[in-house]
């Protein structure tokens, strides 16, 4: 298909995510862009919070890596399951009750103010570098599909995709997002339907018969019962109930449309509904992942890995499949830098600068203001996505995972420490804690081999470094003052 009608077509669907920003962002505020002026629809954001957890990293690499590891990322979405319910039940009560519009307040209230500003600091870093790594692999497949023919070059098309976004999400924040992410989710889920139909049709199989070839080539295999391997079940398990609580729980840019929710009784039902779906969704992300080294072994080709499912989308299959894959695609990019860009300018603006805390700048103020932190962080991200650019990994869900184990790390210590323990810290010494804990478990991975022979230390190492953080806030630690109380 010709680049330039599939180009046609993506600016097509942007056109449409302008008219909904347009139609959503009218008499906005700061209120409405921050959490929506908390009136949003439960099930409006639990819908399109799928398409913001999945991202395209879930779009082309979890396919890509079935291979490799067969549907052993299931394991971790069980996992994930585990981690929504604490969501449910443990945070999102906290978070009401205290009234939060950021969730890094909680900290501020609970540890201190140093505390407050390492978690939002931390947050930060997390978001940008899970958000770029996202964009960087969406971003590297349109350059292929289509911008090359153009002769345009990768940095312009990251910054014109970064535009694109910005255009829609200036004005309404939040109070946008919600609806252009129930857009794109059905969009991705749609293009995700449609590509496991057609490969179901052109194999000449249904659904047992695709099942049985899959398990004879060891694609299918969902538990790894070996206790040394790092897709061992119990750490897969375990790994996915923590990156739930951290990289969702924790994390300004998904709790923010949560708590944008009108009650807490919603809140929750958003959660669990949106858990169910996930689960469903990765599922059929991994069969899909099974019928396409299926088709390549009919094809005959050597492709493997995240550059799979671009390969046979957009040269071998009709041209209307690979229409709805660029469009599902773009879905899949778009709900994962549009909030993360909207919850980094919220949490700069509220934890960082303290915008809503100084009385002496008026509302147009501090929308100017906010308007040029927003614009910052789309340059920073466009830095991030050259950064990514440039290392070219093979897999970026492994490399997105593993990154999240070292920066969603001292997340996990503080908000632990904060909810479990009844006792003060030295809030000065938190951000040496919170610095130290990463490298400690930088140096354990690294050395892996040498420390623990042929035990592998896979995504659990999460655990370790939240672990490491909440001890060493208990050594900075002292009994509360209960006459304070």
């Amino acid at each position: 298909m010709s680049p330039l009608l599939l180009f046609s077509f993506v600016i097509a669907y942007f056109l449409i995510l302008l008219s909904v920003a347009w139609y959503t962002g009218r008499n906005s505020n700061n209120e409405s862009f921050f959490i929506g002026n908390k009136n949003s629809n439960w099930m409006l954001v639990a819908f399109g919070m799928v398409g913001t957890s999945l991202s395209g990293v879930t779009f082309v690499s979890v396919p890509g890596a079935v291979s490799r590891e067969s549907f052993a990322y299931f394991q971790i979405t069980l996992g994930y399951l585990i981690g929504y319910l604490v969501i449910a039940y443990v945070l999102l009560p906290l978070y009401y009750r205290l009234n939060l519009t950021s969730i890094y307040n909680y900290l501020h209230n609970r540890l201190g103010f140093t505390s407050y500003k390492t978690g939002a600091g931390f947050f930060i870093l997390s978001r940008i570098l899970g958000a770029t790594a996202r964009l960087y692999l969406v971003v590297n497949i349109l350059q292929d599909a289509i911008l090359n023919s153009f002769n345009i070059p990768f940095w312009a098309t990251t910054l014109i995709i970064l535009v694109m976004i910005l255009l829609y999400t200036y004005e309404g924040g939040v109070k946008t997002i919600v609806w252009t992410d129930t857009l794109q989710t059905t969009c991705m889920l749609l293009g995700l339907v449609i590509c496991v139909i057609y490969i179901l049709n052109n194999l000449h199989m249904g659904l047992g018969d695709s099942l049985q070839a899959m398990h004879e080539k060891g694609y299918s295999k969902i538990f790894f019962t070996d206790p040394n391997s790092k897709l061992f079940f119990v750490k897969q398990i375990l790994a996915g109930a923590f990156i739930t609580i951290t990289m969702t729980g924790m994390d300004q840019e998904m709790m923010q449309k949560n708590i944008s929710v009108k009650s807490l009784k919603d809140s929750q039902k958003n959660v669990i509904s949106m858990s169910i779906a996930l689960m469903t969704a990765i599922l059929i992300f991994l069969f899909l992942g099974g019928l396409l080294y299926l088709y390549a072994n009919q094809l005959n080709l050597p492709v493997i890995g995240d550059k799979l499912f671009p390969t046979i989308a957009l040269q071998h299959m009709p041209p209307f499949v690979s229409v709805i894959f660029i469009i599902a695609l773009i879905s899949a990019l778009f709900p994962s830098a549009d909030g993360a860009i909207t919850a980094l300018t919220s949490t700069f603006c509220i934890d960082i600068i303290g915008m809503q805390r100084r009385p002496d700048l008026s509302d147009a103020q501090k929308k100017k203001m906010r308007q040029r932190v927003h614009l910052s962080f789309a340059a920073i991200f466009l830095l991030f996505v050259m950064m990514f650019k440039w290392i070219n990994d093979p897999s970026m869900i492994g490399l997105l995972l593993k990154v999240a184990t070292f920066t969603y790390g001292p997340l996990l210590g503080l908000f632990t420490f904060g909810i479990l323990m009844k006792r003060n810290v030295t809030d000065r010494l938190v951000p040496f804690v919170c610095v130290a804990s990463p490298v400690i478990c930088f140096i354990m991975d690294r050395f892996q081999k040498e420390l623990f022979g042929s035990f592998e230390i896979g995504l659990e190492l999460l655990i370790i470094n939240g672990g490491i953080t909440f001890l060493g806030l208990l050594l900075i630690s002292r009994p509360a003052d209960k006459s304070a109380a």
